[in-house]
């Protein structure tokens, strides 16, 4: 169990050093930094379906068998990322703020962000309990979509009148809020059996909900023969390198 502690910590602290990736946009203009983010976003949205469907629901299926608790848990992630966005106003924003891209006040998007890393830190910290590969696929999947998100939250606050160290700095202390998460989920995972029979499925429609309603509707903006199938080629490598920790896995 001090194994599943470390892994689970480490990986969260990695994750949150992500909260620092506006700074690369210090010296990058809006045009420029939009053709490198569409790529990441297509390379996100592969990882985190393949996060799904590769890693999370096999894990499932394979724990509790294919029964309808399993789909029921997959709808209310779904269910529940949707509801975040309606309530919260958030959005897994992936443009740099502009005058022809308005965004939402900064304190709801610290709240927003805030809500999202701790339940980002409850799906990592259950799925290192069913194991160290899956976890580390789990923390994988996020780590990519965090980037391009954390890049666009600078963006944001920089709208709002924050300072470039202000922004940072809020951006990594929300980002903390997924350790919040993690330890709840090893605590509650140590004394409740089977916590993984909810969490790992919901996890699992989190992801395909922030793949399909908010990356791949991004994707979409940008059109062009050529930059589609980039796209499609660097979504295939966030799939295919899913496929690649489960072959190492076995």
């Amino acid at each position: 169990m001090l194994e599943v502690w470390i892994y689970s910590l480490a990986s969260v602290f990695i994750i949150s050093l992500a909260s620092f990736a506006g700074v690369f946009t210090l010296s990058l203009g809006v045009d420029k930094l939009h053709k490198i983010l569409i790529y990441m976003i297509s390379f996100a949205a592969g990882g985190l379906f393949g996060g799904a469907f590769v890693h999370l629901l096999p894990h499932a299926v394979e724990e509790h068998g294919f029964s309808v608790w399993v789909s029921l848990f997959v709808l209310i992630g779904i269910a529940t990322f949707f509801i975040l966005e309606k309530v919260l106003h958030w959005r897994h924003c992936h443009t740099p703020t502009c005058d022809d891209h308005p965004h939402t006040l900064a304190t709801m998007n610290l709240v927003g962000d805030g809500v999202h890393n701790f339940i980002d830190g409850l799906i990592i910290g259950a799925s290192f309990l069913i194991s160290i590969p899956v976890g580390l696929a789990t923390a994988l999947a996020v780590l990519l979509h965090e980037i391009p998100q954390e890049i666009g939250d600078f963006g944001v606050l920089i709208y709002a009148g924050y300072s470039k160290g202000k922004a940072l700095l809020m951006n990594f202390l929300i980002a903390l809020t997924a350790f919040g998460g993690v330890i709840i989920a090893l605590i509650v995972g140590s004394y409740v059996e089977n916590i993984s029979m909810f969490l790992i499925p919901f996890a699992a429609g989190g992801f395909i909900y922030i793949a399909g309603s908010d990356l791949i509707p991004e994707l979409h903006k940008d059109v062009g023969l050529k930059r589609a199938f980039l796209q499609l080629i660097t979504f295939s490598i966030g799939l295919g390198l899913m496929f690649l920790i489960v072959l190492i896995e076995h």
